[in-house]
């Protein structure tokens, strides 16, 4: 086993570094703010600690050693890695910098991402922001594991060790195509969907479930499904050519159905069926704080969509 060493100070490798760059013992103590004396002291420290002859001193110049050349380029790197370090240490002190990893279900990201980015845009330039769309099972994971840092989807999820920052409820409104009996009415009973041919997205989206829910609370106890389909869009496509209807998020009814005209909305009775949006967050989340100003100011932000904006909290 090795004799265990004494480790160099930074403030050595700071000296050195500068009289390496220099060779001039009064430049370089004038260059780092240290005294000449300190200098030479630090350097001749240095030199002790680790064995090593750096500088060849005569009276009137200062030359590197091989050993001194080899070592300058070295403690260079270190102290630049140094820098690097705390300058990112700074950032995370920072709010609102570095990196933010952001999930996304697919039920959503189309219709709010734009006022998310823009907020981020305008508001917080200097946060890194990454998206992630993923099913909600899949984000659950990421943000369990560490690979993601926020989530954006339905809740209440009913999972420990998750802070729900609630956004806003919207309503489900029923998409029928052109000529069907519900197409373009207010005020449907949820007990219409005990009879219709019901259109859902594949297993795994939180939205077909949330469908579901919503039919078998309408008094429908089978919900036999034949066709589904991987995304909202595909799922309007086959509702416009006559295989059924669906349930659409009012923030999605504009854009989906904005370049189709063989399609109708209807309308439910109050209450009408709707879901919950919010973001979610690990208990104990070191940017806690930040996530729930975040939070605070998407609200503001969505207000002009067809939504029910939330007042603030966060419940586990």
């Amino acid at each position: 086993m090795s004799r265990s060493r004494r480790q160099p100070s930074l403030s050595q490798l700071r000296a050195f570094a500068a009289v390496a760059e220099h060779l001039h013992f009064r430049d370089a103590a004038a260059a780092i703010g240290m005294s000449q004396p300190a200098l030479s002291g630090a350097v001749a420290t240095l030199e002790k600690t680790l064995g090593v002859t750096l500088l060849e001193r005569t009276t009137r110049t200062v030359l590197l050693s091989p050993a001194g050349e080899r070592l300058a380029v070295r403690a260079k790197a270190v102290l630049g890695e140094v820098g690097a370090f705390l300058e990112e240490a700074e950032a995370v002190r920072a709010p609102f910098t570095g990196v933010l990893r952001l999930g996304v279900i697919p039920t959503v990201a189309p219709y709010l991402l734009p006022t998310v980015l823009g907020l981020v845009h305008d508001r917080y330039p200097d946060l890194d922001l990454q998206v992630h769309e993923e099913q909600t099972a899949n984000l659950l994971e990421g943000l369990a594991g560490g690979r993601l840092d926020l989530l954006l989807l339905a809740v209440p999820l009913g999972v420990p060790g998750i802070v729900e920052l609630p956004l806003f409820d919207e309503d489900f409104v029923l998409l029928t195509p052109l000529g069907h009996w519900l197409g373009g009415r207010e005020g449907i009973p949820r007990e219409a969907l005990k009879e219709l041919k019901l259109l859902l997205l594949d297993e795994g989206h939180c939205l077909r479930d949330q469908a579901l829910d919503i039919c078998r609370e309408a008094g429908r106890v089978n919900a036999p499904v034949k066709t589904t389909a991987a995304g909202l869009s595909t799922l309007v496509q086959l509702v416009a050519g006559g295989l059924g209807c669906t349930l659409l998020p009012r923030t999605a009814l504009r854009v989906e159905t904005s370049r189709n005209n063989r399609l109708l909305t209807g309308y439910f009775a109050d209450p009408a069926p709707s879901r919950r949006i919010a973001l979610a967050m690990r208990t104990g989340a070191a940017r806690a704080a930040e996530y729930r100003e975040l939070a605070a100011a998407l609200r503001a932000e969505l207000r002009p969509l067809p939504v029910r904006v939330l007042n603030g909290g966060g419940r586990d």
